[in-house]
């Protein structure tokens, strides 16, 4: 190689590196924008609007939310593969992201793990495992006793197949040995409603869903699944009550398309960790059931390929297919 092939090429190589701080230093420059995959109002879109409304004050741009439900979440997943990995869009997902690629083995229009780039852990949600206050037990123990004394007698509703109400199911399902019937609603609301009219025996839900029904005694909370949540302090948590094998809590994090540079990643993730981690941010996601995290984009990525292998387990294990 001559001299000046040399000199093109440490300037090329140097180029690279002084861009990098310039991307961090520049951006952003406009708004950004979030796609949430689902329609207004549920607990993703909630989560999406709460973070926009704060890290915007950190990026010192407007977030816009960009609604793209459908199909599960893979259309609106999809158009966050799809975008320009510039910074300017990222998405808001949840459990959905790492349940569905062994929901949908080899069908889904991307690639979890390859067309995306993780920021950060945003939040996590505990369920809690509730029976009907007709059934005659008291602790999550004495339901699985309940359960192998009578095969097949209780059923447990869940608002969907595939949700992590469903595998949370299947987890006490596995972990106990139990023989449970599943009974699939569209949607929560529907679910929730047959339980507490006493057409299912039980279900988990998530704490804001069930708190006034568990408070008014039309719900007995049993165990929740994830951590112990201040607004149902005396419940315990399901390896506390002898079932480690059930952790279906629900997840919540920030990705950003594949090949997004690096640098861009460490501002968003910076921003957002930052606010979910102070008040009050954080206050208002505790009052609402949600665990706040912030977690760096590592970790995050970690979680994602655990959680990818964990769900597509219990998916293989359970038989579940999609409709």
């Amino acid at each position: 190689m001559g001299a000046i092939d040399r000199r093109t090429l440490l300037f090329a190589f140097g180029t690279v590196l002084a861009s990098s701080p310039a991307v961090a230093q520049d951006y952003p420059a406009k708004p950004v924008r979030m796609i949430v995959p689902y329609a207004p109002g549920g607990a993703t879109d909630i989560l999406a609007r709460l973070l926009a409304a704060r890290i915007d004050q950190e990026l010192k741009q407007s977030v816009v939310i960009d609604n793209r439900g459908g199909g599960a979440s893979q259309v609106g997943t999809q158009a966050i593969a799809a975008a320009s990995p510039d910074g300017y869009t990222i998405g808001m997902i949840d459990s959905a992201f790492t349940i569905n690629p062994g929901l949908f083995a080899g069908k889904l229009p991307y690639d979890t793990i390859r067309d995306f780039a993780p920021v950060s852990l945003i939040a996590t949600a505990p369920l809690v495992l509730v029976v009907h206050p007709s059934v005659a037990a008291a602790t999550a123990q004495e339901l699985v006793a309940l359960a192998k004394q009578k095969p097949g007698a209780i059923s447990y509703a869940l608002p969907g197949l595939g949700t992590p109400v469903h595998l949370a199911g299947e987890q006490l399902r596995q972990a106990a040995g139990i023989d449970v019937v599943s009974v699939p609603y569209r949607g929560a609301g529907p679910s929730i409603a047959d339980f507490i009219a006493g057409q299912v025996q039980m279900t988990f839900a998530t704490v804001p869903s069930i708190l006034d029904h568990v408070r008014a005694g039309r719900a007995r909370a049993l165990a929740m699944v994830g951590e112990r949540s201040p607004l149902l302090p005396d419940v315990p948590t399901m390896a506390e009550a002898g079932l480690p094998g059930v952790d279906a809590a629900l997840m919540f994090g920030l990705v950003a398309p594949a090949a997004t540079p690096a640098a861009v990643i460490k501002v968003l993730n910076e921003s957002a960790a930052a606010s979910v981690r102070t008040d009050p941010l954080r206050a208002r996601l505790l009052e609402l059931g949600y665990v706040p995290i912030g977690s760096t984009a590592e970790e995050f990525r970690a979680r994602i390929a655990a959680d990818i292998a964990k769900w597509s387990r219990v998916i293989e294990a359970a038989g579940i297919k999609p409709n």
